[in-house]
């Protein structure tokens, strides 16, 4: 991304954004609530675009041009909005399987092949969610429901994979079992996105850090330059202090 201005409601959310994350990289985007970080997602996924200036540029997966469909297919979204997954009955390998299809569960139109089954399964294998293929979204812990989640942004096999605030809702073993699960597929080899305000969400294979405030980029760097006390407390704005233990990074008041 280079000189990235971004307006939503009549007003500038992000300025002037220079970003570039290298494939294979884990990066985790940090910042208060407010500062573009869900903008910063929408602009990369391409539901949002830039303000037209000829020096700005957005540059995905080395193209400038995409069909957003065939976009979805390399890079996976994992939100905490589950809400509309429960509005309705649909079963875990239902959950997972719409993914193929950017959708919430299945509908009659969409043709779903013995091909997308096996996938789905070997994904909910791997994440170890296989037990939940036939119970209902609305019937699993948060933590199962981010999991499933989980395995349907996998589906495509994508290339990397964007967490929005994917602890918020969760309770303490569920944040453990996510970040587990995040660490897991680190090691993977797929590209890792992290927005967030949970410190500890920042899973010790993630070695870079961006500090985002009021919509711009304020602090790029390795993850033990950046989580620190003074550095943490300019970003939020309140005395914070820190500590480390087995990886990860904890704020204390």
């Amino acid at each position: 991304m280079r000189n990235v201005n971004v307006v939503r409601g009549g007003r500038e959310v992000l300025h002037s954004l220079d970003l570039t994350i290298a494939q294979g990289e884990h990066v985790a985007i940090l910042g208060p609530n407010g500062c573009g970080k869900s903008t910063l997602i929408k602009t990369i996924t391409r539901e949002l675009y830039p303000v037209f200036d000829p020096t700005t540029s957005i540059r995905l997966f080395g193209r400038d041009t995409w069909n957003v469909s065939e976009l979805r297919t390399l890079m996976g979204i994992v939100s905490n909005d589950v809400e509309p997954f429960t509005a309705r009955p649909i079963m875990g390998l239902e959950a997972v399987l719409s993914g193929f299809f950017s959708s919430v569960g299945l509908g009659y139109h969409h043709a779903v092949t013995e091909a997308m089954r096996r996938k789905a399964r070997q994904v909910m294998r791997w994440l170890e969610i296989a037990h939940l293929s036939g119970r209902e979204v609305s019937q699993m812990s948060s933590g199962e429901v981010r999991r499933v989640l989980i395995g349907r942004a996998l589906v495509h096999s994508p290339r990397a994979l964007l967490f929005d605030e994917p602890s918020n809702s969760l309770d303490v073993i569920a944040q453990m079992e996510l970040r587990q699960t995040m660490r897991k597929l680190a090691a993977s080899g797929l590209t890792l996105l992290l927005i967030t305000h949970h410190l500890p969400d920042v899973v010790p294979e993630i070695g870079r850090v961006l500090f985002l405030r009021e919509g711009r980029i304020v602090d790029d760097g390795p993850k033990a330059t950046l989580l620190t006390a003074r550095k943490l407390t300019e970003l939020f704005g309140t005395a914070v202090g820190i500590t480390r233990r087995d990886g990860h990074y904890h704020l204390i008041s």
